[in-house]
């Protein structure tokens, strides 16, 4: 399910009665599963056969050292931190773990698990009455669980995210054949919310629109949310800093844009709590090193560009920021030059939103493929960000279709103490 109830998600928040704090969280996932063992734990001691075509180069960061490709990224090595042992994941070509710490079947409640932008729109509603909290930039994509901007489950669809890169994209902020002198028009009003392509909600859940209204058309009427999402009205320099992005998808994965890491920035600022990116295609079964040595550079601008603007903007203590994908690769090169799948460890950044930075966490045996030092649950990197944003998932719940509570991530899964 896809677009922004807004009536429910505005009476979520008047019915959360928690403390509202302006943090924020972007999530960028590379669709596919980049290859750690290219990027960010690279084996120069293993055989020709499994330690692939790259140097690794000195970062920022004393005895720490990523790939060559990502130059920029070394020299801030300082503002964030590398997990090297991410282990859990499932050989799906999905973007539900990254968004929710979960897997889909099994244990997951009627409605399916929401993701952590859903998440923050029930617990935490808007920072702005104008400002959806939840956005997500992920455009369509040949292999659509990719293009997954996560889903609200079972806390309906009012807690979905507002995506501008899907159906009509921006023209999903207009109001459809209504100016504003025809908004007292009740029927003309009703009518309009069309253009924000909401899937019905069969359920039941999304009772009347009323009481909710007047504060629904602050989002629709105002531009707050238009000129956030407007590159063009960016400083040349800092918009420059960030390069230029091709829009075209990238085979059936997501586009290389680079605007989109701006973007997030500007969503947050102007007060969107959750962004969620997709970033050009990973799942590299042939000519891998060929792949990466197009992306990685761009990767390296588009990120690094993103720490240094929220370092600069003083918003790096406030805004967390992940990186990482579905799985890591194979430690063995296969015969097209490229790595398969390997769901038995793969590795993430974290930077900002007050975390201990600057450090290597966890570590591979010689050959990449096995965690040797202290493995890493996705449960616990949302556990950890769930706390920089202020929320003890110790505590609280949100309820599920029946009424239920349920804790935000599963049970063990803590906030990690490295990047307390």
């Amino acid at each position: 399910m896809g677009g922004l109830a807004l009536p429910n998600l505005l009476r979520a928040e008047a019915q959360s009665g928690i403390r509202r704090s302006h943090k924020a969280v972007i999530m960028i996932f590379l669709p596919g599963g980049p290859s750690h063992q290219d990027i960010f734990d690279l084996k120069m001691d293993a055989p020709q056969e499994i330690r692939g075509e790259f140097k690794p180069i000195s970062t920022s960061v004393p005895g720490m050292q990523i790939t060559e490709y990502l130059p920029l990224l070394a020299r801030q090595a300082h503002r964030y931190s590398i997990i090297r042992s991410m282990v859990g994941a499932l050989d799906r070509h999905y973007a539900v773990q990254c968004l929710t710490g979960r897997h889909n079947g099994g244990n997951e409640p009627p409605g399916g698990w929401p993701c952590i932008g859903s998440v923050l729109s029930r617990v935490e509603g808007q920072v702005d009455k104008t400002m959806p909290p939840f956005v997500g930039l992920s455009p369509k994509m040949g292999h659509t669980p990719w293009s997954d901007n996560g889903e609200p489950g079972f806390l309906g669809v009012g807690h979905a995210p507002f995506q501008p890169n899907k159906g009509a994209g921006q023209e999903d902020m207009v109001l459809n054949g209504i100016n504003l002198e025809r908004l007292e028009d009740r029927k003309g009003l009703l009518a309009s919310f069309d253009t924000f392509r909401r899937d019905v909600d069969a359920s039941g859940m999304m009772e009347g629109l009323d009481a909710f209204n007047q504060q629904a058309m602050g989002i629709l009427t105002s531009s707050r949310l238009l000129e956030a999402l407007d590159v063009g009205k960016e400083d040349p320099r800092v918009r420059e800093s960030y390069g230029h992005g091709d829009p075209r998808n990238r085979d059936d994965g997501a586009p290389k844009m680079m605007e989109h890491f701006l973007i997030a920035r500007r969503l947050v600022e102007a007060g969107a709590r959750c962004v969620t990116v997709a970033f050009s295609r990973w799942d590299h079964h042939g000519r891998n090193f060929d792949a990466l040595r197009q992306d990685l550079p761009l990767l390296d601008r588009g990120l690094s560009a993103l720490l240094e603007d929220l370092h600069q903007r003083g918003l790096d203590q406030d805004v967390s920021v992940v990186v990482w994908g579905e799985f890591g690769r194979t430690p063995t090169i296969n015969k097209d030059g490229g790595r398969d799948h390997w769901p038995r460890v793969s590795c993430a950044l974290l930077a900002g939103g007050g975390m201990m930075t600057g450090q290597v966490i966890g570590a591979t045996d010689r050959l990449g493929g096995e965690a040797s030092e202290r493995p890493v649950q996705f449960g616990e990197v949302f556990a950890t960000l769930y706390h920089r944003l202020g929320i003890d998932v110790g505590k609280v719940t949100v309820p599920d279709l029946s009424g239920r509570p349920q804790f935000l991530v599963d049970r063990g899964m803590l906030p990690m103490p490295e990047l307390m």
